[in-house]
């Protein structure tokens, strides 16, 4: 008896923590396209009264770019969710080389490591490999890399780090960056944390993170986010090595 209880409260956690990620994705796109939106249209709006200068309008291109990019992530982030949720998904998994997935994030940042004079090392066994899903992995991978680039000083090191244990395969992401003040760390994964600028001004939304763990959770592992103020941030993925 004592056990289907536990199993019904496990249940009923996992269907509020569904509802309560559902209603948060909900809110961020309602949000950010009104203020994508009535920015455009204030501006076009300014311009057709001639109300705005030219000088005036070049100079808020730049925010209203950065807002265009942050709901662009918004909407990139929400798809990549909604193929976990509609239809028969299931996890598909394939040997990968976690040498390829470094080799894939330098590639695909090589421009915003250049830019911001970042250095992005390996650390572990060249031959660790993991049985997983390929593309909810990267996904995960890309959010966590990309937020480590986004808070790193020009100068500045991140590590993609593996450890074999057994079973189990830790991939870690490591850097020096302006970390996250410990107070923060309990609500990473709610939408009562503040939305903090990069380094070089960029935007976030606060909605990556929460989909990386909904991710790991469906491949059946754990997150670990280790950070404090001014020293970095850790990000630790413990996956089983073969997952079905």
């Amino acid at each position: 008896m004592n056990d289907f209880i536990n199993e019904l409260q496990l249940k009923i956690e996992r269907l509020e923590n569904e509802i309560n990620f559902k209603n948060g994705l909900i809110s961020i796109l309602s949000h950010d396209s009104k203020e994508l939106f009535g920015t455009f249209l204030w501006l076009t709006e300014e311009l057709e009264q001639n109300t705005l200068s030219e000088e005036d309008f070049f100079k808020l291109l730049p925010q209203v770019k950065r807002d265009a990019q942050k709901n662009l992530q918004t909407i990139q982030d929400s798809i990549a969710w909604l193929k976990t949720q509609y239809g028969e998904f299931k996890i598909k998994p394939v040997k990968i080389m976690v040498m390829d997935l470094f080799h894939d994030l330098e590639e695909k940042y090589a421009a915003k490591l250049k830019e911001k004079n970042i250095n992005f090392y390996f650390k572990g066994d060249h031959n660790a490999f993991l049985t997983s899903d390929r593309m909810l992995l990267e996904y995960v991978l890309d959010k966590i890399f990309n937020n480590a680039i986004k808070y790193s000083l020009p100068g500045q090191e991140v590590y993609l780090q593996v450890i074999t244990e057994g079973d189990q395969v830790v991939l870690s992401i490591i850097d020096s960056g302006t970390g996250i003040n410990e107070k923060y760390l309990p609500g990473i994964y709610t939408y009562g944390n503040p939305i903090f600028l990069g380094t070089a001004g960029e935007k976030g939304v606060g909605l990556s993170l929460k989909i990386v763990k909904n991710f790991i959770s469906l491949l059946k592992g754990n997150i670990q986010i280790i950070s404090a103020e001014n020293k970095g941030t850790t990000v630790s993925l413990f996956l089983r090595k073969f997952i079905e």
